[in-house]
This record gives structure tokens, C-alpha cells and sequence, in this order.
């Protein structure tokens, strides 16, 4: 049974000597976090009252049209980051490169990178559809002291001391993991604090629900449209059942505690699949790992992958590990047959 008195901060207090560097640098990051998130749940639950919803009129780095929200949470996880002088250097989804943060003396001896999705699924507030922040934390490789370099941003997810996400929907949760198992923490309103709500989280070996969007179907490569087929088939303990929201942290968290399978494959509108490397694909594969889960991309596992660059995208297969190694398996049969 879950304490449920216990609070992310007091969480964060009794657990940092088990955190893999404990320095209480990677404690208060964790904190900052949770300010900026409470922040950007405040603004979201505004929505439909005060213009917050609908397109910013600016487009990203990656030709998508931003929303306002969108704007708005990358600029509140900025600024409370930086004016805590908690990281040397953030990468986010919204910006065209890495921030350099420089300390109050022109130098910066922080030893964290962050890098982020500061709202997942943003086109749903209109629609009053879950959304998400999605996180990522590694130790900075170049000298501290300096500024930070794209090589700091450019680490293989095996790499990450901390990720976590924070999904805004009929509640507002944090879950995150350390490298030692995944919990998670319920945002109480009424008073504006996080509790453990969701301790040492476990997804099932197996379940019944894949998360793909079917439309696509006909863009596929031939080893994804098998293994459709096969979710499909009326043996055993099948058909699965289709669920989709369209938001990476809603699909993954109903997974997480359902047992399922969430996929974005690549297709021929999308070669390299949709999802980014560094801001989506490697903090919820380190979740799924640590919550004895499986992320790949249908032949390689996601925490090994190498990034050449920040915006990289990569089709992603993460969830039951049995799903998704039956996945790999229609992949690899039918790998000749590639787009």
C-alpha cells in the first residue's frame, strides 16, 4: 500500500543516497521540475476559459506548427531552470538548438544537462485530451566550468541518470525513475503538493492493448502490417484491444499500468518514424526498462542507439516486453521487405 503522505519532497530526501550521483544537484533538479510543472498544470486547466488554446503562429524546428501551450510550457521549464541555476545546458523539442545556461558569474559548475518535450500532445487541449512534459536528464561529458557543447546533448540513452514524465489529465501525476525502479506521485490541488501514489510501478509481462495509429496502415512496412494482423487474430488470448490517443505520455501511461504495447513505426510518410530520439524515445524507454518493460526500435534497443544529431527521429516499439518482442520478431521476418 502506498504512503500516501509522503511527498515528492520528502521521497527525494530519504531516496538521494541511492540516486546514482548524490550530490544533491540531481535532488533539487528533480524539485525544479516539479515547480515548473505545477505551473504549466495551473495554465492547463485554464483552457477554454482564457486564450491559451489553438496554434501560436510559429513553426518548430521540425516544420510542426506550435502551439501556445506549447510556447508557454518550454518558456516556464526555461526560466525556472535557469533562474535556479540548476543545469548548464537544456535541449527542448521547441528550440532550433541547446540553450548554453550560464551562471551569475559567466560560468556555470552545474554538472546536468536536461533535455525535454515541454508539452506532449499539445494539439489535444483544444480537443480537453490528456497531455504530458516528457524529461530527460544525463551528467554533462565535457569539463565543467565550460560551456556545454552538443557532445553533452549527444549521449546515448543508457546514458541517463534520471527521466520521468508528468501527465496533466483527470489528475496530474510525475512519474520518474532514477535507475532504481519507477514511482509515481498525484498532484493534491488543494494544496498544490505531489504524494506517492504509485510506488515501485511494474508493467505486466503481456497485455491487451496495442496504441498505433491504424490510419497508416497502408504506409507501413510489411513486418509492422503483420504483426497488426496478428494483434487482430481471434487465438489464444487475442484480439487485443486497440487504444489511441494520439499523446505519447497518455498512451504510454495507460500501458504502463494496464500492460500494452504503444507504436510508432516508420512509414512511408514518415521514414524515420515521428518521435524524437532524445526527447521522447530514451526517457520513456529508460521508464519501461526500469519498470521491467522494453523499448526498441523494432530491431535495436532504444537506450544503445548512438544520436547524430538533436532532432533525431527513430521509430519506437516500448512496453509489455513480451508485445514488444513479438513485434521485433514479425520485424525481423519480414526486414528484406523494408520501405
Amino acid at each position: 500500500m502506498a504512503d500516501k503522505h509522503k511527498t515528492l519532497g520528502e521521497y527525494i530526501i530519504e531516496n538521494q543516497s541511492s540516486f546514482q550521483y548524490s550530490s544533491g544537484e540531481l535532488s533539487r533538479l528533480i524539485n525544479s521540475i516539479r515547480l515548473a510543472a505545477k505551473v504549466v498544470n495551473h495554465e492547463i486547466r485554464k483552457a477554454g476559459l482564457v486564450d491559451i488554446t489553438g496554434a501560436a503562429g510559429e513553426v518548430n524546428v521540425q516544420g510542426e506548427a506550435q502551439q501556445k501551450l506549447d510556447v508557454y510550457a518550454n518558456d516556464k521549464f526555461k526560466e525556472t531552470l535557469i533562474n535556479r541555476e540548476i543545469v548548464c545546458g537544456i535541449a527542448s523539442e521547441e528550440e532550433d538548438d541547446f540553450v548554453v545556461v550560464e551562471g551569475a558569474n559567466g560560468t556555470n559548475e552545474n554538472k546536468y544537462v536536461l533535455m525535454m518535450d515541454p508539452l506532449d500532445g499539445s494539439s489535444n487541449i483544444d480537443v480537453n485530451v490528456s497531455v504530458g512534459t516528457i524529461f530527460s536528464i544525463y551528467r554533462r561529458v565535457t569539463p565543467v566550468g565550460t560551456p556545454v557543447t552538443i557532445e553533452d546533448f549527444l549521449q546515448p540513452g543508457n546514458r541517463q541518470v534520471a527521466a520521468g514524465y508528468v501527465a496533466y489529465g483527470t489528475s496530474t501525476m510525475m512519474v520518474f525513475t532514477t535507475g532504481n525502479g519507477v514511482n509515481g506521485f498525484t498532484l493534491n490541488p488543494a494544496i498544490g503538493t505531489f504524494y506517492l501514489s504509485h510506488p515501485n510501478m511494474k508493467i505486466n509481462e503481456t497485455g491487451k492493448i496495442y496504441s498505433v495509429s491504424e490510419g497508416y496502415f497502408a504506409h507501413f512496412e510489411k513486418g509492422m502490417q503483420e504483426f497488426l494482423k496478428y494483434c487482430k487474430e481471434e487465438e489464444g488470448t487475442r484480439p487485443w484491444t486497440a487504444r489511441y490517443i494520439g499523446s505519447l505520455v497518455a498512451d504510454f501511461h495507460r500501458n504502463l499500468l494496464k500492460g500494452g504495447i504503444y507504436v510508432y513505426p516508420r512509414s512511408r510518410t514518415a521514414p524515420n518514424g515521428k518521435l524524437r530520439l532524445l526527447y521522447e524515445c530514451n526517457p520513456m524507454a529508460f521508464i519501461a526498462e526500469q519498470a521491467g518493460g522494453k523499448a526498441s526500435d523494432g530491431f535495436t534497443r532504444i537506450l544503445d542507439i548512438q544520436p547524430t544529431e538533436l532532432h533525431q527521429r527513430v521509430p519506437f516499439y516500448v512496453g509489455s516486453k513480451q508485445m514488444v518482442e513479438k513485434a521485433e520478431e514479425y520485424m525481423e521476418q519480414y526486414k528484406e521487405h523494408t520501405l
